[in-house]
């Protein structure tokens, strides 16, 4: 049985629908709630966490789906219901290895991660968690028009001879590679810390 005091999640996070894929292997605790696990997601991705999220489980469509995230105040009589991440473990829903989610990352672009559960393994004395372990190519910049306009950001960046050729160099961030990524360069915030900023800011 999982010791969600001792024990971590190996959990690989991919990039649906593009190729090669973009992907990531991160340890987290096992204590961690979905909330906790967005934020660790976030930063082992690459993204800057400026858009909504959401988690789904079962169902053909959303609003067949269990869903967990951010609760809307103003949901509609026929929205889905969406349970709030911070008030539910991950291991109530991953307890297995090969268990699987969805996590969608900004439904403007509509960025799908497939979430697996890899195994759970034990602390290692000295380290510190989250901790990403293995991942490849650097995750879209943000607000690029998901997975169709980051393909045709790409088809822009390596064509010099593309009207739009400079203007994208200039517009992506500083450094940015499609292809860069080192895991050993991943940082990761406070989960408290990134929640008490959101809604601190959402209520000012």
């Amino acid at each position: 049985m999982t010791n969600p005091r001792r024990d971590l999640l190996k959990i690989r996070v991919e990039l649906i629908g593009i190729s090669p894929p973009v992907w990531r292997e991160i340890l987290v605790p096992a204590r961690y709630s979905f909330w906790d696990l967005h934020v660790a997601i976030q930063d082992a991705m690459g993204w800057l966490d400026y858009h909504l999220h959401e988690y789904r489980f079962g169902g053909p469509s959303r609003e067949d789906a269990l869903l967990i995230g951010i609760p809307s105040d103003e949901m509609w009589d026929d929205s889905p219901e969406v349970q709030p991440g911070w008030d539910i473990p991950v291991i109530d829903f991953l307890p297995e290895s090969g268990d699987r989610a969805e996590y969608e990352y900004d439904f403007g672009d509509g960025w799908i991660h497939e979430i697996t559960l890899l195994g759970v393994e034990p602390r290692e004395k000295g380290q510190r968690y989250p901790k990403c372990v293995a991942g490849k190519r650097a995750c879209p910049p943000e607000d690029c028009g998901g997975v169709h306009g980051y393909q045709s950001l790409l088809d822009i960046l390596f064509d010099p001879s593309h009207p739009e050729h400079e203007s994208m160099r200039q517009w992506i961030p500083k450094g940015w590679g499609p292809e860069l990524f080192k895991p050993e360069n991943v940082r990761f915030d406070n989960p408290l810390k990134r929640w008490e900023k959101a809604f601190s800011d959402e209520d000012s």
